[in-house]
């Protein structure tokens, strides 16, 4: 039995999950899906969408976006704000891989020019970057250089000489959030996060070369950089490595030392929290945002190897080769946010876990350059399939809290791709279709195969057709370093 027998359709893409699913509930679930993407979700992503709205302090609903899955306490593809008076911080809301999130940078080459330097050019990012299970970048940070890149994140990389002034702009939060204090962030963490700042890391994470192979609305394209079909694209998906890892481990376990201070029963232990004006949740949002600015000055210094590198094989400046940042989005986050909520415009904490913020028009945190048009959404497919830029809208606004899916979203766990497939024959076949993979290893290839994940053109469908994130442009993967 599919889990759309457990949903109240409301329309082609929006469904009902209702307070009797689950002894408890609050208020209802809300999932924006294509019915053929329900097919593949687990009855568990239902069951953790209901454990939170019996949180304190939801607003509205919980969300499932088309890329839901069973999660660590909340599902991936996962949405949720609470208000700042009752409502709590729970780190399974945003997970362990923080700010985990993407960022594109658009070129002025063609297919037709990078073809011949094909393989050259994904060898050479994959010498240029380091990846892989447990990569380390190719500096040595101290740590007090880690703290300093805690308060600082991009920014620091930028005044460091690694990348252009004006890539702040195109950032999220201009990448630096506000309020990171690196004294509530672990010795065990810094220790982590030392040497692995500026690697891709493992699992899904992957530098692009991209070709823009269809443009749904020609005019924003043409404002966020897209200029013509055939136009190549780098897209980098990567996260906070060790380090925010470890800071989601570390308050995981004081947030379930606070359950005795509650008021309530966790429904799931795994949605361990704590009351947003407590000391332990203040302490939390300030070592996150530690991570969420390690995260962005992760790929400032990705995207300024990659810069050189296409600097070496073209022989040209980076600037003559068009190369801009386009955006830079946090796909797992907790953010303080005013949102309308009953006709009243309120400060609530909005969980992001595998979700893009995309806000819609007129809003002050999006690039000037863009505010008329909203924010860009960046959704990276599976290895060998599309990725797209989406548009954020005003009904994303009045509906998921100004927010959108992140990805594909898995079908298969990575022990279970690495049965079904062979890494070996996934790059051989990817290769065959003129898709160059240059993996870190051929169990990664496995784990990562495109028949592992949901079907992205449905994905991003189901936001068009729901009006909260508009299609832009489509881009085809033909060059993929995997970490």
């Amino acid at each position: 039995m599919g889990v759309e027998s457990f949903l109240k359709q409301i329309d082609e893409v929006r469904w009902l999950l209702p307070k009797s699913y689950k002894k408890g509930m609050k208020t209802e679930g809300l999932v924006i899906a294509l019915k053929s993407l329900l097919q593949g979700v687990e009855k568990g992503a239902l069951d953790q969408l209901a454990n939170i709205t019996m949180l304190p302090g939801i607003q509205k609903y919980a969300i499932g976006l088309p890329d839901i899955h069973w999660g660590y306490g909340f599902p991936i593809g996962g949405v949720a704000a609470f208000d700042t008076e009752e409502g709590i911080i729970s780190p399974g809301g945003v997970g362990f891989d923080i700010n985990c999130g993407v960022r594109v940078m658009v070129t002025s080459l063609t297919f037709e020019d990078v073809k011949p330097k094909l393989k050259n050019l994904i060898d050479k990012l994959f010498e240029n970057v380091p990846s892989g299970l447990g990569s380390k970048g190719k500096i040595r940070f101290t740590v007090r250089e880690i703290e300093e890149i805690c308060v600082e994140g991009a920014q620091w990389a930028i005044e460091h000489g690694y990348g252009l002034e004006s890539d702040e702009r195109y950032i999220e939060e201009n990448g630096k959030m506000e309020g990171a204090d690196p004294a509530k962030v672990s010795s065990r963490a810094k220790q982590r996060g030392c040497p692995q700042l500026g690697s891709l890391g493992s699992g899904n994470h992957f530098l692009e070369i991209q070709v823009v192979d269809k443009i749904f609305n020609k005019e924003i394209a043409e404002k966020l950089g897209f200029q013509k079909l055939g136009q190549i694209v780098v897209m980098l998906h990567t996260g906070s490595r060790g380090f925010g890892h470890q800071i989601a481990t570390d308050y995981l376990k004081v947030m379930l030392g606070y359950s005795n201070k509650l008021d309530f029963k966790l429904p799931d232990k795994q949605l361990a929290c704590a009351y947003v004006k407590s000391r332990e949740a203040e302490d939390y949002i300030k070592a996150m945002k530690c991570a969420v600015n390690y995260a962005f000055a992760n790929r400032q210094f990705i995207s300024h190897w990659t810069r050189e590198t296409f600097e070496k094989i073209f022989n040209a400046s980076s600037e003559d080769l068009g190369m801009k940042v386009v955006y830079d989005v946090a796909h797992n986050i907790a953010k303080l946010e005013e949102h309308e909520v009953d006709g009243e415009k309120i400060r609530v904490y909005v969980h992001r876990k595998g979700a893009t913020r995309a806000f819609g028009p007129g809003r002050k945190e999006i690039p000037i350059e863009y505010r008329e048009i909203g924010q860009p959404v960046l959704i990276p497919g599976s290895m060998g399939t599309a990725s797209y830029v989406l548009i954020g809208t005003k009904k994303a606004m009045e509906e998921t809290f100004g927010s959108t899916c992140h990805g594909s979203g898995r079908t298969l766990s990575r022990a279970a791709a690495k049965r079904r497939y062979s890494g070996r024959q996934v790059v051989s076949e990817l290769q065959s279709r003129g898709i160059y993979v240059k993996p870190a290893s051929f169990a990664v290839a496995a784990e990562e195969a495109p028949g592992s994940y949901k079907n992205v053109d449905q994905v991003t469908l189901s936001m068009h057709k729901a009006g909260v994130s508009l299609l832009v442009v489509r881009m085809k993967p033909v060059g993929v370093v995997k970490g």
